[in-house]
């Protein structure tokens, strides 16, 4: 994955540190505390690192607004309640995502350090953000982890009549030795929301099978389009559902049957989630399993690329190296978000720092 200045244009570049500080800042003038503030910043720019700009810094205005609006609670009480040694939930009581699943992530490996395998519920949070962060952070420290998020229906479903199921992602983190680790990090659905959004405001056509009318009539005008449409049809909207199980439901916190019921509290923004660690060291000699995935990775990559490809990459490769460029360069931010964050930044009287155009 490139990144020159060719292929950012309209972009400022930000060194990385210093929007990282502006995000926090921002955030803590929003409400939140500082040692919450500095989290969700970090999450946010670990995904704009790694090119996941629509979960980057873009994200911090809708945060304001989510604390302004009281959707997000900027001083939550956040809970763990144990029913044995590797499970937990954590009742986030609507804290902002990167912080409920940034401590959901911590106690997963903390269980699974003594157990082996640990899997931690959240409940009630809002706007998980990039979920690939979190279980990248389990994987730092040598062991798997995996993460499941449902929340608000957004998305069709096979054979159903408009909004049904929401875009779930699902996020897998493999540790290696030599290589970055594996990181699969994928939603439910066929085309982001963001992607609709930005296809109408440039005017351009969507794919075949992406999105659909509000009845579920599948279209390419971005003006008409309203919802993704599950990826490969009733594969993406049985995962949808089953993570909807995984996570709401599992914790006595369900989403799906609330919405599409006549409660008038079925609507109000929330999500869940399930992160499951696992050590490798419970399974035998963990050196010789992040070894054997080296190898892998390495044999995988040894295959003759198809024609016209650039080269034979696992998931997380070419995030992870562009991640490192940028951390050394900068980070570009889109002209119409940087000009958000100072326009907040006067707002609240925190110093902007300066950028390359």
């Amino acid at each position: 994955m490139t990144d020159t200045p060719a292929s950012r244009p309209g972009k400022v570049l930000v060194p990385a540190e210093e929007l990282r500080g502006l995000a926090a800042a921002l955030l803590e003038k929003g409400g939140l505390g500082p040692e919450h503030a500095r989290t969700t910043a970090e999450v946010f720019v670990w995904a704009a690192l790694r090119g996941i700009d629509s979960h980057g810094t873009a994200r911090v205005p809708a945060y304001l607004e989510l604390l302004a609006k009281g959707v997000a609670n900027a001083r939550p009480e956040i809970t763990v309640e144990s029913g044995a040694a590797a499970v937990a939930v954590l009742d986030a009581d609507r804290a902002p995502g990167p912080v409920a699943l940034t401590a959901a992530a911590e106690e997963a490996v903390t269980r699974a350090r003594a157990s082996g395998v640990a899997a931690v519920g959240v409940r009630r949070t809002v706007h998980t953000g990039a979920i690939g962060y979190y279980v990248s952070k389990i994987a730092r420290q040598g062991l798997i982890g995996i993460a499941f998020v449902a929340g608000m229906p957004n998305m069709g479903y096979a054979g159903v009549k408009g909004v049904a199921v929401a875009t779930s992602p699902l996020a897998v983190a493999v540790p290696a030795r030599s290589h970055a680790p594996l990181l699969l990090d994928m939603a439910t659905a066929t085309i982001a929301l963001g992607r609709i959004r930005q296809a109408r405001a440039n005017g351009t056509p969507l794919p075949e099978g992406a999105a659909a009318t509000a009845d579920g009539t599948p279209t390419t005008d971005p003006e008409k389009a309203v919802m993704p449409l599950p990826l490969g049809g009733a594969k993406g909207s049985g995962m949808s559902l089953a993570f909807e199980l995984l996570t709401g439901v599992l914790v006595g916190a369900p989403i799906l049957a609330a919405f599409h019921s006549d409660d008038p509290g079925g609507r109000e923004h929330r999500q869940n989630a399930l992160i499951v660690a696992i050590d490798p060291a419970a399974f035998g000699d963990a050196d010789a399993f992040t070894e054997a995935v080296d190898a892998t990775l390495a044999a995988l990559k040894a295959l003759p690329p198809a024609d016209g490809a650039r080269g034979v990459f696992y998931p997380g490769e070419r995030s992870a190296s562009l991640g490192v460029l940028r951390a050394g360069e900068g980070v570009p931010v889109a002209a119409k978000v940087w000009r958000e964050l100072t326009e907040s930044a006067a707002r609240f009287g925190v110093t902007v720092p300066e950028v390359q155009v």
